[in-house]
């Protein structure tokens, strides 16, 4: 479907027109009819598919179409990291370059003056509040916000907010706001919480299921069957005669990407790691860095695979099998943007094996093998079954029967840590990303958007 065929304003067409978007998502689609129409909706939808503008779009029609308030916040969209915030926001900048409305980005881990501009937006009314759960929390805590304008509230990757522990933080904020509103939910999978949450904040949603997707057949997806030892010494071959560019190695723990990014390093590669121990700063400079490409290798725990745009990477290596489908899907997701090509490669031991082979189930076709160099020893046989039917167990997980630490599950899988875990980190309390430092003034942006910063 064409833009041009949805019921959206003039304004909006010009700047699509402007930044040569001209045909839909399907999530696009099927989300903006609804949503132009003022119902509830309970959407699931990946990564990468084109939501945000799938609320975006008819948000910013619906603020042109009716009368609302200028000085109150007319909309509060929530999402569960920094780094999602800020991409929101830029993309919200972007999209209401013809139209007069404002945003403010409020989330955490910056500096005295990035709170005043969150607040000044917040008491001032900016159109639409952008906000982690816990930032927003604390302004709401500090200060009598008036709520009363919303009309809106968008819960994006809420599966993931959820996931993270905001749960209380998200009915508290809910609590506030006025119950004659739309309530707009995106979520990349479907368990009972989140359907749990639908039913208690909803009104007789419209449910759109976007299928899983497979990942796109841009990407040439491919895997080394090998031994845990010869993981590192299979990178060291592949950049041996060419010189990486824009790579993210994908690692499912902190304390693996510490470990693989020094290697890297010794190996003489340019390498950083990307994970929740790093402050605010710390982090802001790696992206900087990597997207200016004074980075070649990105070495990173999920906390990057979902909900960020990087343009043009080349490829994606999985130092380990994901536990989950769906983590690789959005893990190799990062490449292949917008229709381009990519790689993706991933390193399967013995003990992933099984996994692997249900991720090859779940694609609906045999990922490539690529064999490994006679130079870096025999490699294991790809067998499954029998890798399943040893009762190998992978490493840093107990048999079942028996409960696994608190350790042992971050470094099985990173996503099903305790809410409680590392509760002292304060690089854990508020997820991190990038501030523009954009001040809030009631005025669209002078800055004139393009399809790169959009990332749509």
């Amino acid at each position: 479907m064409l833009f041009t065929e949805l019921p959206l304003c003039d304004t909006l067409l010009e700047g699509l027109q402007a930044m040569n978007f001209t045909e839909t998502t399907p999530v696009q689609e099927q989300a903006i009819p609804v949503i132009l129409n003022k119902k509830d909706v309970i959407a699931c939808a990946q990564t990468g598919t084109g939501k945000t503008a799938a609320f975006l779009l008819p948000l910013l029609n619906n603020l042109q179409s009716e009368s609302h308030n200028s000085h109150k916040v007319n909309a509060i969209i929530m999402a569960p990291t920094r780094e999602l915030a800020q991409q929101i926001d830029q993309q919200m900048e972007g999209f209401s370059y013809f139209t007069p409305f404002s945003s403010v980005a409020i989330y955490g881990g910056n500096d005295a003056d990035a709170w005043e501009v969150q607040k000044r937006g917040l008491m001032h009314g900016a159109d639409v509040v952008i906000a982690t759960p816990g930032r927003l929390l604390s302004h709401i805590n500090l200060y009598k916000i008036d709520f009363s304008g919303v009309k809106y509230f968008i819960l994006d990757e809420a599966d993931r907010m959820l996931d993270m522990g905001f749960y209380d933080d998200i009915m508290k904020i809910e609590k506030l706001l006025p119950k004659d509103r739309q309530t707009i939910m995106f979520s990349a999978t479907m368990p009972p919480k989140i359907q749990q949450l639908a039913k208690t904040i909803l009104r007789d949603p419209a449910e759109i299921t976007i299928a899983i997707a497979r990942p796109p057949e841009t990407i040439l997806q491919s895997a080394y069957i090998c031994h845990e030892p010869q993981k590192t010494a299979i990178v060291k071959y592949l950049f041996k005669d060419k010189k990486p560019n824009k790579v993210i190695l994908f690692s499912g723990s902190k304390a693996k990407v510490k470990e693989i990014t020094k290697i890297l390093k010794r190996m003489g590669l340019s390498a950083a790691e990307m994970h929740s121990d790093l402050d605010q700063s710390q982090r802001d400079h790696v992206m900087h860095e990597f997207r200016n490409e004074r980075v070649d290798i990105l070495v990173a725990t999920d906390i990057v695979a979902r909900g960020i745009d990087i343009d043009d990477i080349s490829l994606i290596i999985n130092f380990d099998v994901p536990y989950e489908v769906e983590d690789y899907v959005h893990r190799i997701g990062r490449t292949a943007r917008a229709g381009d090509s990519g790689m993706a490669i991933t390193f399967v031991s013995p003990e992933e094996q099984y996994r692997f082979s249900q991720i090859e189930k779940f694609l609906q076709k045999t990922v490539y093998k690529i064999p490994v160099p006679s130079e870096l020893g025999e490699s294991p046989e790809y067998n499954p079954v029998k890798q399943r039917r040893t009762g190998k167990m992978p490493r840093n997980r107990k048999p079942s029967g028996k409960k696994p630490s608190s350790r042992q599950k971050s470094l099985s899988n990173p996503s099903e840590k305790p809410r409680n875990a590392d509760k002292n980190n304060p690089n854990l309390q508020q997820r991190t990303g990038k501030h523009r430092n954009r001040k809030f003034s009631g005025k669209k942006s002078q800055s004139r958007p393009d399809k790169n910063q959009t990332g749509f």
